[in-house]
């Protein structure tokens, strides 16, 4: 097969800001990109660097390995790109051979996520038309659609495009779309799948407000379709802000700057931080945070994918409000992203307690965040997940989660701490 090639405009936010210019290659084989900032950009004052490994320069950006054809962008780019739910939903649609630029493009230019934008050679936005982002009253009817493309039930093109529309960007696995909620603003929906044997909806919502209860930054959620036996979690989005304006995004990934697979550590995010947050102390001490909170639930879905960070200028991040926590009662407990390379990828309290200096958090800091966070997991998870619709007999399928040998020894090794 031939090699063919393609050029798109990258701009930046509402006002489209010219950022760069993706040349984008396969040859059926193989699938490679060169990036490079535009000069509009760099002589810009207020301008920053997309990501830490692309630092802002007249040079080319190479992107693509021969192991992962998702390598072939970068990874700022590929953050708005679909993962397994809406590629597969494009999948169906186009039914043909599809290129890592064809499922980008594919998106919804109105719900991808994060703030950057692809121009065609006239400087206008390249996106499908899709049918208007749906509203929370429509819940009900979107829940269905997803249902049958849950199924595997083929569905009419129409609706098709409907829920490809509204599928976004969005990450994971499992069935999710973009509405809008009462105040008009992005909010992501996540369905109950077919395969559902645990309320798991019910409980990311619920999880989520004990993750806030415990002091972390965690994304706003609630229920809706509470009374159904189909319930949804609507989860604000973070890459917008109150007035709708779009906040560039990267994922802990594109953060670090490596491949989808590689191993990598909470301490190599903290090492990044360190080195280009807003405030590294802030930021690294809400990280290990988050270390005990993902241990004490028993969320073993950690991986970079679901760490993300915030521009908040200047070529300064933040962390994104943590999202996809999701406690696994009748799993091995493991991180997907380990602490350090010393423990690897044990859930341990004990190793998140040694590892602490790495965090510039001292040892009796760190036992005094744990006493506090172990308590309030102990006695408000089932407050959480009552509040969420569940069942006692709900409850009782997620103790496990909540009740085991990390928190008895979380409870043994901050109890000086205790309140």
């Amino acid at each position: 097969m031939s090699k063919s090639t393609r050029r798109i405009g990258i701009a930046m936010g509402d006002t489209l800001q010219r950022v760069g210019e993706l040349i984008f290659e396969t040859d059926g084989r193989r699938q490679t990109s060169l990036f490079r900032y535009a000069l509009e950009w760099l002589d810009d004052r207020d301008s920053f660097p997309l990501a830490p490994n692309l630092p802002l320069s007249d040079t080319h950006f190479h992107s693509g390995s021969r192991s992962s054809p998702r390598s072939a962008l970068p990874g700022p780019v590929a953050d708005g790109a679909p993962d397994a739910w809406g590629r597969g939903l494009i999948r169906k649609a186009r039914r043909r051979g599809l290129t890592e630029l064809d499922y980008l493009l594919a998106v919804d230019d109105t719900t991808r996520q994060g703030a950057l934008r692809y121009l065609d050679e006239a400087g206008q936005p390249l996106a499908q038309t899709y049918p208007p982002v749906p509203r929370l009253n429509e819940l009900d009817d979107l829940r269905r659609l997803v249902g049958s493309a849950d199924e595997g039930f083929e569905l009419a093109p129409d609706l098709r495009d409907r829920l490809i529309g509204s599928a976004g960007s969005l990450g994971g696995a499992r069935p999710k779309a973009t509405v809008r909620d009462d105040r008009g603003a992005l909010a992501i929906a996540k369905f109950t799948s077919a395969q559902d044997t645990m309320p798991v909806e019910r409980m990311e919502a619920a999880t989520l407000a004990l993750a806030r209860d415990t002091g972390l930054n965690a994304a706003s959620a609630h229920v809706e379709l509470k009374r159904s036996a189909h319930p949804v979690a609507v989860i604000q989005r973070f890459d917008r802000t109150a007035s709708g304006r779009r906040t560039h995004y990267l994922s802990a990934q594109s953060f670090l700057g490596v491949e989808d697979g590689t191993d990598a550590y909470y301490t190599d995010i903290a090492d990044m931080l360190r080195a280009h947050a807003a405030d590294a102390k802030a930021e690294m001490e809400e990280l290990y945070r988050r270390i005990l909170f993902t241990i004490l639930v028993s969320n073993n879905d950690d991986h970079l994918k679901n760490h993300g960070l915030l521009s908040v200028g200047g070529g300064r991040w933040s962390l994104a409000p943590a999202f996809d926590i999701n406690p696994q009662p009748y799993r091995r407990r493991h991180l997907e992203t380990g602490i350090s390379e010393q423990s690897g990828n044990a859930a341990s309290i004990e190793a998140a307690l040694e590892a602490a200096p790495f965090f510039d958090i001292s040892a009796d800091s760190a036992a005094s965040m744990l006493a506090r966070m172990a308590t309030t997991v102990r006695e408000r998870w089932r407050h959480h997940g009552l509040a969420a619709g569940m069942t006692p007999a709900e409850i009782k399928l997620y103790e496990d989660a909540f009740d085991h040998e990390e928190t008895s020894t979380a409870q043994r090794l901050a109890g000086a701490f205790d309140r």
